[in-house]
């Protein structure tokens, strides 16, 4: 299946592709609207939560979000394969999705086989990208590029429809939709997985690795997980920033930004969708630019290092908008805009490089385990991004704004102070 190829790379990337922008159209419209449903009053179709409370659970489940695919990367290594992990995750998600939908009072319910269909899912569909390409293909890293664009399709389309569906209707609705979406995302892997991919994902690695005698780790398999395991210390700090996105800017867009156009109010979730529409746009770019530096291509480090300075930027500008709606009146559209934008730029940086990374340095017998625990930073990440977020009610934007951009200008003074250790780590990458 390898030879079988479309723009240069094989065509199960593709699959991959179109199987991940649903299941992340089935993500995102729940996140567009999750804080907003929990919030609103129980007559506008909410739960009357508090903020602080919305915002807890919030960071609760994006945390758990991040956490189970350490599980399902350990039972698609040891058990499952990837394909049938993948399978199973998605039809959870899609039954998860149509809970929220129709049963009241199906709030946890619903989150808990989303959370565990998760799990499933997402290391192990990241995993067969990196399976589709050799050791040494440098055609890898465009792929992951290419791939992420499709996760930002879905994120864009997601922010769209859960906003139009949920003012149009309500937001059961919107989950109702992301079931749909969820269950694009399984019948891709059901009808087409087999024609396209052919045995990848299909034999559990860690008992192929058994049985050709490869268990023990090279002294060169631990560098490379040592420097790992660094970068995905100073991801947690990205992500923390990053997935604020949900929850506080999701507030600050409701409640403290000017949202009239041509006398028109554009619905807060609409901004969820500048994120993936950045992508889309700039993931190309990226990817050529990568591609175009050939052996002067910025290491794994300096990428991660510029995406830590593009996140404390982008916190920059929302300092601008906190002051700016101090004294009880809107803030610019703007400064919202350019958050979204340089956040963007630093996730380019950032989160292709990461799955890559995982793909190029962890041994092919532990690799959806590891790939499991890459997410599991984010994990980490979003359980911080709720705590700091809760603090919303006693602080008030300005301060937490201020501490978010101070953080990732530290983070990234300090991952350049250990870059040299980490090459070293990284040899022969």
């Amino acid at each position: 299946m390898k030879n079988d190829t479309f723009l240069g790379h094989p065509k199960g990337l593709f699959l991959l592709f179109a199987s991940e922008l649903w299941e992340r159209f089935s993500f995102y419209a729940l996140r567009s609207v999750l804080v907003l449903y929990l919030t609103a009053l129980t007559v506008d179709g909410g739960l009357g939560w508090s903020k602080t409370n919305a915002l807890r659970l919030y960071g609760i489940y994006t945390g758990l979000i991040y956490v189970t695919p350490l599980i399902g990367g350990w039972l698609a290594d040891n058990k499952l394969g990837q394909r049938k992990a993948v399978l199973i995750g998605a039809m959870l998600m899609a039954a998860g999705q149509f809970v929220l939908s129709a049963i009241n009072g199906g709030l946890y319910a619903g989150l808990s086989l989303l959370i565990c269909g998760n799990g499933l899912f997402k290391p192990n569909i990241s995993t067969m990208v990196g399976d589709l390409y050799d050791p040494n293909d440098n055609r890898r890293d465009s792929a992951f590029t290419i791939f992420y664009m499709g996760i930002n399709i879905g994120s864009c389309l997601a922010g769209i429809a859960a906003g139009i569906v949920s003012a149009a209707y309500s937001f059961k609705a919107a989950f109702f939709v992301a079931g749909l979406g969820m269950l694009a995302a399984l019948g891709l892997q059901a009808f087409f997985a087999k024609h396209y991919l052919g045995s990848i994902g299909t034999l559990p690695a860690a008992k192929k690795a058994v049985a050709e005698n490869k268990t023990a780790l090279s002294e060169q398999e631990t560098d490379h997980l040592r420097a790992l395991l660094v970068l995905g210390v100073f991801s947690v700090v990205f992500w923390a920033g990053f997935e604020q996105a949900g929850g506080l800017l999701n507030l600050f867009a409701t409640e403290q930004i000017n949202r009239t156009v041509a006398g028109v109010t554009v619905p807060a979730a609409f901004f969820q969708s500048l994120n993936p529409f950045f992508i889309i746009v700039l993931a190309p770019l990226f990817a050529w630019i990568w591609v175009k530096l050939g052996d002067k291509d910025p290491s794994f480090t300096a990428k991660f290092i510029l995406a830590l300075i593009f996140s404390a930027t982008g916190f920059l500008f929302m300092l601008f908008a906190a002051w700016q709606s101090r004294d009880g009146s809107k803030a610019s559209m703007i400064w919202l805009i350019a958050t979204y934008l340089f956040h963007t730029i630093g996730e380019l940086c950032l989160s292709p490089t990461g799955l890559s990374m995982v793909a190029r340095l962890a041994p092919a017998r532990c690799l959806s385990l590891m790939m499991g625990v890459w997410f599991c930073f984010s994990a980490l990440a979003n359980f911080i991004a709720g705590f700091v977020g809760s603090f919303l009610d006693d602080w008030g934007v300005l301060p937490i704004f201020a501490v978010l951009l101070a953080v990732n200008a530290i983070a990234a003074f300090t991952l350049w102070a250990l870059s040299g250790k980490l090459t070293r780590w990284m040899r022969k990458c």
